[in-house]
């Protein structure tokens, strides 16, 4: 694997949490991703489901997690079951988790072979009074594609139909909300090689170069520094391409006189980090460009210091937009009449900021949380206001990941240049 050992720690005391949660004589399931199919004889590389991942550290396809704090035999409260490896396997695919290395990456003792399974989870369920199954529950994910787990829900209910079924989905959703100071620590350096990234590529931007350029040199160093790779698909749009919010092509030429918009970050020992910066293609900003930037630097930190203990997401929304509305009164984007005249379902400064401002950072880039329970101390998130102003050409959003404290929040990107003059200090820098 790129990324150093992952202390076991983490994923002995993630289980720990998990046990403290479940009710008596419950057990809880977890599988891992299947690898996904191409064309022809391909395969995608394998994307860990994150909840195995969090419990065990196992990044590899065909891999159960069963954790059963009251069963009767205590060599079967955590058992991991991987698939055994051959000779075979081996030669065309590598390395693959012994029993041994399995424990030592997960600290779980009990690693069985796969083939072994349905015998011992058959005995199992008839010790559980209540069995927690996973799925994918994001509010914005969309199932097109039948998941491993998935098709073990409908056999299990076909072969134990009598069974209680509960979800995880919600206990996992508070548990991955808190960040332990492990998981600070990968979320910190996934930042920190993004941040390699950015300054890279600010001694490279100029006038003529392609976006796709600009990509290239990013996960050219995010790689080289022992990333997973993009923790997305990476956004770089120049000029007018800076104003679609998922813009993927990245094949157009940054002009002279473009602002250039990155959204991009890497991923390391599967945890993301997340940031965005707007620059201008030739090294100055412009008066009009700088202003704009200007207000959204102003909104990131303004939000920075809303975003806190026991404050609920949909109402710091609100307030962030009240933050752009008034930035977008002073750069002449909308009038007061704009704003006496609007929908209040549909508010002035939409036309110009139409996402929202911040998202639950960690294993997944839109981490899990629930976004109607209150904001609490270790949980970190994105702050990420824009503007964007189609008729003008040009789009500018700017994003940075931080921790929230007790006493005040961490900018886990508080390295990574923002200042418009340094910005242009370091593009100009040759």
């Amino acid at each position: 694997m790129r990324y150093q050992k992952i202390d076991p720690k983490l994923f002995i005391e993630n289980r720990d949490r998990l046990r403290a949660l479940l009710p008596p004589k419950s057990l809880a399931i977890f599988n891992s991703n299947d690898i996904l199919p191409t064309n022809a004889d391909g395969t995608m590389l394998l994307r860990q489901n994150s909840d195995i991942f969090y419990h065990s550290g196992i990044h590899q396809e065909e891999t159960i997690l069963v954790i059963f704090p009251d069963a009767p035999d205590e060599k079967q409260r955590e058992m991991l079951f991987t698939k055994e490896t051959s000779e075979v396997i081996a030669i065309w695919e590598g390395t693959k988790h012994t029993k041994q290395s399995a424990t030592e990456t997960s600290g779980i003792d009990n690693v069985h072979w796969l083939d072994t399974f349905p015998g011992i989870f058959r005995m199992l369920m008839t010790q559980a009074e209540q069995v927690f199954l996973n799925t994918n529950e994001h509010a914005r994910a969309t199932d097109r594609v039948e998941t491993r787990d998935l098709r073990f829900i409908r056999e299990l209910q076909r072969n134990y139909p009598l069974h209680d079924f509960k979800r995880l989905a919600p206990l996992m959703a508070e548990l991955r909300a808190i960040k332990s100071d492990l998981e600070i620590e990968l979320i910190s350096k996934a930042c920190a090689i993004t941040e390699g990234g950015f300054r890279r590529v600010l001694e490279f931007i100029k006038p003529g170069v392609k976006e796709f350029e600009v990509e290239a040199e990013l996960i050219h160093e995010y790689l080289r520094h022992g990333s997973d790779g993009f923790a997305y698909d990476p956004i770089i749009g120049s000029g007018v391409n800076a104003c679609v919010l998922h813009y993927l092509e990245n094949d157009g030429i940054c002009e002279d006189g473009d602002m250039l918009l990155m959204d991009v970050a890497a991923r390391y020992a599967n945890y993301n980090s997340d940031l965005t910066r707007t620059v201008p293609v030739n090294g100055r900003f412009s008066e009009r460009q700088r202003a704009v930037y200007q207000a959204v630097l102003n909104t990131m930190r303004a939000c920075s210091e809303m975003l806190r203990p026991g404050v609920i997401l949909k109402d710091y929304q609100e307030e962030a937009g009240k933050l752009i509305e008034s930035e977008l009164l002073g750069l002449k984007l909308i009038t007061k009449k704009d704003i006496e005249d609007q929908d209040p379902d549909k508010p002035a400064y939409k036309k110009y900021f139409m996402h929202g401002t911040s998202h639950h950072l960690g294993l997944d880039v839109h981490d899990l949380g629930d976004t109607w329970q209150p904001v609490e101390e270790g949980m970190v998130f994105t702050i990420e206001p824009g503007i964007y102003i189609r008729e003008e050409n040009f789009g500018c959003r700017l994003e940075n990941n931080y921790l929230i404290g007790k006493d005040g929040n961490i900018d886990l990107m508080a390295t990574i240049p923002v200042e418009p003059e340094e910005i242009e200090d370091l593009m100009n820098a040759g």
